[in-house]
């Protein structure tokens, strides 16, 4: 009796064994450093990161063609007013005022 059992038991065992083994390499293939869920949230922020350069390369575009507008060889009169009265804090009496809504 006790034979028959642990023949059994090593039958069973070595086909536990393997399906343990493969569910531990499904489960890190999946949720692991480098698993599945890993390159999808990879993805994820390459997407946004993205999305902000586009955003960022084009703000910088204004930001340069302003400063470019500053420049000595190229100064425009109506951009050194513009900043002139923003730094300066004044209006014209013929300047329209928007009030810009408070966030």
């Amino acid at each position: 009796m006790r034979q028959e059992f642990s023949r059994k038991a090593r039958q069973v065992l070595g086909p536990l064994m393997g399906a343990a083994v493969m569910v531990y390499f499904g489960y890190h293939a999946v949720q692991g450093d480098r698993g599945l869920m890993a390159w999808w949230n990879l993805r994820f922020e390459i997407e946004h990161a993205n999305i902000a350069l586009v955003t960022v390369s084009a703000e910088k575009k204004i930001i340069e063609h302003r400063v470019a507008l500053l420049r000595p060889e190229s100064l425009d009169p109506d951009m050194l007013e513009e900043r002139a009265r923003i730094m300066l804090g004044t209006a014209a009496p013929n300047d329209l005022i928007v009030p810009e809504p408070s966030l």
